[in-house]
């Protein structure tokens, strides 16, 4: 039985718990407020807000139900458009008219529930966030202006908040319906239920016909129409899969952590202070709140952003069975296009890193065809720590490349003991072209993807020496 609360009602169900939760909200509960658009989390027409207590505070994030199994459903309030309706036009709703940012309406409902998110934020600091509240959310119809002008109006008011309770602000201005005030201490009871009946919830060894599931982003995409009867083992909420801390010099993360969880973690900002402008290039928001770091590995896209990222820093990777534990360095994992060097019952269950130190240096590139929501035609990332005014240490890793997210061994090797020079950069970008393998596709020919990493490493080097970049870009 998987329970939760939908807006307003409590839902005890037995719905298949590999079905996504956008077909219970439109076929079971009729909620047809939330659309069917793109079914690849794309298009933000089926936006929900999703509320969960962690640590005792009451915190939505955005999804979209459309890649979101109903089991990471349990314990948490799912709010659709119909649950922040009230008598009348709500604020968000209100500004939406009054700028013209509906045409069409299809995707109206998503792009409202987005914007409440934004308003049930702890902290609101302008029209920029509210903005990027609303990264997920596609319309074809109004150009956008009109719906920027609305978000503004919305950050208007969230300014007046100022150090008033979030959600009593949310109630009493009419952004949410007064029923919202009882959700946490009803959360709250509803987490002391566990989930009966097949014991899906529970972290256990896998089988051969089984798959582990995160956060779904990936696997709801490629195998939609499979994964409803799918033998499933949910991590998403296993809480031995979360969390992101430091341990000595280590930066240990949860499998199940997701891309939000790094931006809000003090431990991985603090290593990458860039990282928020990384980020920006991962995905959309609801994905990033869903996707997971775990999951994006076990994915083996080759041109996965966060296994780029973190072959870079020589990530480390621990496997379980429920018996024993294994250690493999990330750079091992592929062996071919999609293939692991993982056995069937391994889940992943966390990820750790030696901290860069005060003379190491990370940067991270992607060029996609749309600057921002897009997948990588080329992505790369880079780690250099100089030692009197050489390369000590040097790792650069390359997706979009290759069958497998690639680990430039013999470009990093030629690097070390090396000065920054351009002939040194010239000479690494030539060992680069032969360690790759790029193919012709949707996203560039092979000849573009190999012209475009060798810019892309020359960006790495322009923002450790600025003072070269004349050079190194002739």
């Amino acid at each position: 039985m998987i329970r939760f609360i939908l807006n307003e009602t409590s839902i005890a169900t037995r719905f298949a718990s590999g079905a996504v939760l956008l077909d219970f909200i439109r076929y079971q509960q009729h909620l047809t407020g939330t659309k069917i658009g793109c079914r690849e989390g794309d298009c933000g027409a089926c936006t929900i807000l999703v509320g969960e207590l962690e640590n005792g505070t009451l915190t939505y994030r955005s999804m979209v139900s459309c890649l979101m199994p109903m089991r990471n459903a349990h314990g948490k309030h799912i709010v659709t458009i119909e649950g922040i309706n009230t008598i009348g036009l709500n604020p968000v709703q209100q500004a939406m008219a009054d700028e013209g940012a509906t045409q069409c309406g299809f995707c109206t409902p998503g792009f409202v529930v987005s914007l409440t998110g934004f308003c049930l934020e702890k902290k609101t600091t302008g029209c920029k966030q509210a903005i990027a509240a609303i990264d997920g959310n596609i319309c074809r119809c109004t150009g956008y202006k009109s719906i920027e002008r609305a978000a503004a109006m919305i950050s208007g008011l969230m300014d007046k908040r100022k150090s008033a309770d979030t959600f009593q602000f949310a109630i009493d201005n009419n952004i949410v319906p007064a029923y919202f005030a009882t959700i946490k201490s009803r959360l709250a009871t509803l987490g002391a239920d566990g989930i009966d009946g097949d014991g899906n919830g529970v972290t256990v060894p896998g089988t051969k016909s089984s798959t582990f599931l995160s956060g779904g982003t990936d696997l709801y995409v490629q195998r939609h129409d499979e994964m409803h009867d799918t033998p499933l083992q949910f991590l998403f909420d296993d809480i031995e899969l979360k969390g992101i801390r430091k341990e000595g010099n280590r930066c240990v993360i949860g499998a199940a952590a997701t891309v939000t969880d790094l931006l809000n973690s003090t431990v991985f900002n603090d290593a990458f202070p860039y990282f928020k402008q990384y980020a920006k290039l991962v995905s959309s928001t609801p994905i990033r709140n869903m996707a997971t770091v775990g999951g994006n590995f076990i994915n083996a896209s080759p041109i996965g952003d966060l296994t780029v990222f973190f072959l870079a820093l020589n990530a480390q990777l621990v496997f379980a069975d429920g018996e024993n534990l294994r250690e493999i360095a990330l750079e091992d994992l592929y062996t071919g296009y999609k293939q692991l060097a993982k056995q069937p019952q391994e889940y992943l269950q966390q990820i750790w890193f030696e901290l860069p130190g005060p003379d190491s240096h990370f940067h991270f590139e992607k060029v996609s065809k749309r600057t921002h929501l897009d997948i990588a035609s080329v992505n790369t990332a880079i780690l250099l720590t100089m030692s009197d005014g050489r390369f000590s240490e040097a790792r650069i890793a390359a997706g979009g490349v290759a069958p497998i997210p690639l680990y430039l061994r013999k470009t990093s090797a030629i690097l070390k003991g090396k000065k920054i020079e351009p002939a040194v950069v010239r000479e690494a970008i030539e060992i680069m072209k032969g360690e790759i393998s790029p193919i012709s596709d949707a996203r560039g020919s092979k000849e573009y993807k190999a012209l475009l990493l060798g810019q892309l490493v020359k960006a790495h080097f322009k923002t450790l020496a600025p003072s070269i970049s004349e050079e190194i870009f002739k």
